[in-house]
């Protein structure tokens, strides 16, 4: 993947507030680096909003980028709560993958940021 879509952002419309917004992804796919096979999954962003939110048809374009890109679930997960937590600058995140089954395994994948003080 050469360049990622950029994110689009808003203001928080309750930025004193402490609260939680959790977006689905259910129809995820990437490809696994080691057989080019595409891995099928559901990626949660779960977060606290501190100033910004994220739009969600440029989430929607970001998430379509990994598409064709072959990368492991542990690095996808990580990759993706860089990338969301750079732009918006939560108070808290954390970003769950969850893949189907292949051989018969199943992989979760969860990686959380927490704002400092």
């Amino acid at each position: 993947m050469d360049k990622k879509p950029e994110l689009e952002l808003f203001d928080n419309p309750n930025p004193e507030r402490d609260y939680w917004i959790t977006i689905r992804c259910p129809e995820f796919t990437s490809v696994c680096p080691r057989t080019g096979q595409p891995d099928f999954g559901e990626i949660t962003i779960e977060y606290c909003p501190d100033k910004l939110c994220i739009e969600l048809k440029s989430l929607k374009l970001y998430m379509q980028s990994y598409r064709n890109k072959g990368i492991f679930y542990e690095a996808l997960t990580n990759d993706i709560l860089d990338d969301l937590s750079g732009s918006c600058k939560p108070r808290q995140m954390k970003v769950t993958s969850r893949f189907t089954p292949r051989g018969g395994i199943t992989t979760d994948v969860v990686a959380e940021y927490k704002k400092d003080k």
